[in-house]
């Protein structure tokens, strides 16, 4: 059983990974969101909620007490959120941080998946590759997860690509991303201080 603290607990990815956490692991979960009301029924035994954000120094440190690890998937100035992060986990003691950026933040995409991906045709994407920069900087047990394009699917069959390597494919389920992010949370060795791209087989 391992401590586990959601960031962004309400939104898409992070609400399907909660559920996935609580039907595959016996984990004790620490909900963080801008607006706790939003996560709908909480497990009392092994959930916590928190309203907060990244931003609010004070809450993110009351929630990284006692964490084995954290899953972040957040949206907004992702450079700023990740230091804020990095720094209160580095005061914290706590190491292992799981966080989602894109595909396409290191021109890894081949042409026969979609090369217009790529943050050399699309600067969307520098948003997510400042949040990569920073947590690559920094002396945690990273491992920043590159989805293709999440649907709804309920298949876990994935493949993983590190950093350095073109990726395969254009989507994934959140489900399947949800189970990566398990995998790692109990295997600190498993992408550590890695990049790794996520699609479906």
């Amino acid at each position: 059983m391992a401590n586990i603290l959601i960031i962004g607990a309400t939104g898409s990815v992070g609400s399907v990974t909660r559920n996935y956490f609580l039907e595959n692991t016996t984990d004790k979960l620490t909900l963080m969101a801008r607006n706790a009301r939003r996560l709908g029924h909480i497990n009392e035994e092994r959930e916590t909620a928190l309203t907060g954000s990244v931003a609010d120094t004070s809450t993110l440190l009351e929630a990284l007490k006692g964490q084995d690890a954290v899953f972040a998937a957040l949206s907004g100035n992702l450079r700023s959120m990740a230091s804020s992060l990095v720094n209160a986990m580095d005061h914290s003691d706590v190491k292992r941080l799981l966080f989602i950026t894109s595909m396409g933040i290191y021109n890894e995409i081949p042409a026969s998946v979609g090369a217009s991906g790529n943050l050399a045709s699309n600067p969307v994407l520098q948003n997510y590759r400042d949040a990569a920069d920073v947590i690559e900087a920094s002396d945690l047990n990273y491992t920043i997860i590159r989805p293709g394009w999440f649907d709804n699917g309920n298949d876990t069959s994935y493949e993983v690509t590190k950093k350095g390597e073109p990726f395969g494919g254009h989507d994934v389920s959140r489900k399947s991303i949800a189970d990566l992010v398990v995998r790692l949370a109990h295997d600190e060795k498993l992408g550590s201080r890695d990049s790794l791209g996520i699609n479906r087989k």
